[in-house]
C-alpha cells in the first residue's frame, strides 16, 4: 500500500512544488512507482513535469468534485515511474463547489483509496494555504513533509499549520504524523539562517531533515524546461540536495565522503 505525504505550508514559494517534483523523480529513479498529486490551482507541479494544463479533459478538480474518477486523470509522466494527477485553475473555484458536497473533507481520501495499491508513494502538492482542500489533503495523507524558509516570519506559519495538523488529528485522521521539516532556499552563511533552524529543531526535536535544499540556479531554471532537476542537471548542487533528502526519507543514513561537497550513501 503506498505511502501518502502530503506537502504543506501555507506561506508560498517555500518550495513545496519544487520539493515534489524533486523527491518523485528521484524516487521514481529508486525504482519505486510514485504518484504525484497537484492539488495547487497554480499547478507548478503539473507544470514542473512539462505537462501543459492547456487541453486537459481530467483534473484533481474533476476527481475532487467528483466528476470524473481518479484513474481517467492520472497521466503517465515522461520520467521514470512517475505518474501525475494534474492541477487546472479552474481548482481556484473549487473551495466553495466543496462546501456543498457530502463528505467535502475525505474526498481526496476516498479518490486515492481506489489507487493506493498501484502506488509506493504518492505526494500531495498542497496550495499556499490552510483551506479546505489542503484539508482534504491531510486527511489523505500518512504524514506531512514542511518545506519552509529560514525566516522568522516563517516560524509563524509552522506554528499555525502545526495547529491545523493537531486538529485534522483530532477530528479526521488519528494516524497523521510530521514526516519531517525541510529547510529550502537555505544560506549556511547567514546567522539568521542558524538561528531559526536552531529554534525549529528545540520545538520539534528529531523531526527536521539533516538535509538542507541550498539556493541553487539549476533548481530554479528547470520548470521552465519542464523537467525535475535529475534529468535537467543531474550534477548540480540541487540534485545533490534532494538525493540527499531521498536517502532520508527512505531510511538511509547519510555517510559523508571524503570529497567536500560530495556524500555516499549506505543503505542500513
Amino acid at each position: 500500500m503506498g505511502k501518502i505525504i502530503a506537502f504543506a505550508n501555507q506561506k508560498g514559494g517555500v518550495g513545496k512544488s519544487t520539493t515534489v517534483v524533486s523527491l518523485g523523480a528521484y524516487l521514481g529513479m529508486r525504482g519505486k512507482k510514485v504518484l504525484c498529486v497537484d492539488t495547487d490551482s497554480q499547478g507548478n507541479t503539473t507544470t514542473g513535469f512539462g505537462v501543459s494544463k492547456k487541453g486537459l479533459s481530467c483534473s484533481s478538480y474533476d476527481v475532487l468534485i467528483g466528476r470524473s474518477r481518479i484513474q481517467d486523470a492520472i497521466l503517465e509522466t515522461e520520467f521514470e515511474n512517475v505518474s501525475l494527477l494534474p492541477a487546472v485553475s479552474a481548482l481556484a473555484g473549487a473551495e466553495i463547489e466543496l462546501i456543498e458536497l457530502e463528505n467535502r473533507v475525505q474526498r481526496l481520501k476516498m479518490a486515492l483509496m481506489s489507487c493506493r495499491l498501484t502506488y509506493d508513494y504518492i505526494l500531495i502538492d498542497c496550495p499556499p494555504s490552510l483551506s479546505l482542500i489542503t484539508l482534504n489533503s491531510l486527511v489523505a495523507a500518512d504524514s506531512v513533509l514542511i518545506p519552509m524558509t529560514a525566516e522568522y516570519l516563517s516560524l509563524e506559519g509552522l506554528s499555525q499549520l502545526y495547529e491545523t495538523i493537531k486538529l485534522v488529528k483530532s477530528k479526521y485522521n488519528a494516524g497523521l504524523r510530521i514526516e519531517g521539516i525541510l529547510f529550502t532556499m537555505y544560506d549556511g552563511r547567514l546567522n539568521l539562517s542558524e538561528q531559526v533552524v536552531a529554534e525549529v529543531e528545540k520545538y520539534f526535536p528529531g523531526q527536521v531533515f539533516q538535509t538542507k535544499i541550498p539556493r541553487n540556479v539549476r533548481l530554479s531554471e528547470a520548470p521552465s524546461h519542464g523537467k525535475p532537476v535529475f534529468y535537467y542537471d543531474r550534477s548540480s548542487r540541487g540534485s545533490e540536495s534532494y538525493e540527499m533528502l531521498g536517502h532520508e526519507l527512505l531510511g538511509e543514513p547519510l555517510v559523508p565522503d571524503i570529497k567536500p561537497k560530495r556524500f555516499i550513501f549506505s543503505k542500513k
